[in-house]
């Protein structure tokens, strides 16, 4: 399972909730990027776990799906899906690494998939402009800028640490909001940390 660095950085024990039934899943991170946000988990009793073909790019305008676990001690646990469309295809300060997404993300989004519209994992989740800090600066309340990280480097990531990917494909119809939804829960798991000794 993939997430964020900065989601299990410090974390001495990992559990991952998915969509099988059971209440957890024991993980252990087994890699971590902090320069580009990527960790790697091994999970447990994964077994028929959803996999997410890797799509490399998308298009400016095109339509992304975001699925994660915002805030989820005072929303709902099981998930949720919000859409939006790439805004830029950079990040702050034109960082390459990142898209730029109006999709809503919060708090518990972070490490979640960035989707296309033929459900394959285009990014991940990564962060939120800070919204105070940038209306402090400008005067203005800025409004959907939020950041994935590119399956580019997640694929770099992914190969060096001698794991495979499975190439997405964009033929065929476009998948419904409500198969998308399901397909990204299918290949989601709610992480839970333990920062202590």
């Amino acid at each position: 399972m993939i997430t964020n660095a900065h989601v299990v950085k410090d974390c001495k024990v990992v559990t991952v909730k998915l969509t099988d039934g059971k209440p957890a899943h024991k993980a252990c991170v087994i890699a971590t990027d902090t320069s580009n946000d990527l960790a790697l988990l091994a999970v447990e009793d994964a077994i028929g776990a959803k996999f997410a073909s890797l799509r490399m790019g998308t298009r400016l305008g095109e339509g992304v799906p975001v699925f994660g676990y915002p805030h989820a001690d005072i929303l709902a646990s099981s998930g949720n899906f919000t859409l939006g469309n790439v805004t830029a295809l950079s990040g702050l300060g034109d960082d390459s690494r990142y898209y730029q997404i109006s999709a809503p993300v919060q708090q518990g989004n972070s490490g979640g998939p960035l989707l296309d519209n033929y459900g394959n994992a285009v990014g991940v989740v990564a962060a939120k402009l800070n919204v105070l800090k940038m209306a402090m600066a400008s005067g203005d309340f800025a409004q959907n800028i939020n950041f994935a990280i590119k399956t580019t480097m997640l694929a770099t990531f992914l190969e060096a640490n001698q794991m495979s990917m499975q190439t997405g494909v964009t033929n065929g119809a476009k998948l419904d909001p409500a198969d998308l939804a399901d397909s990204a829960k299918g290949m989601s798991g709610f992480i839970a940390l333990s920062v202590g000794t």
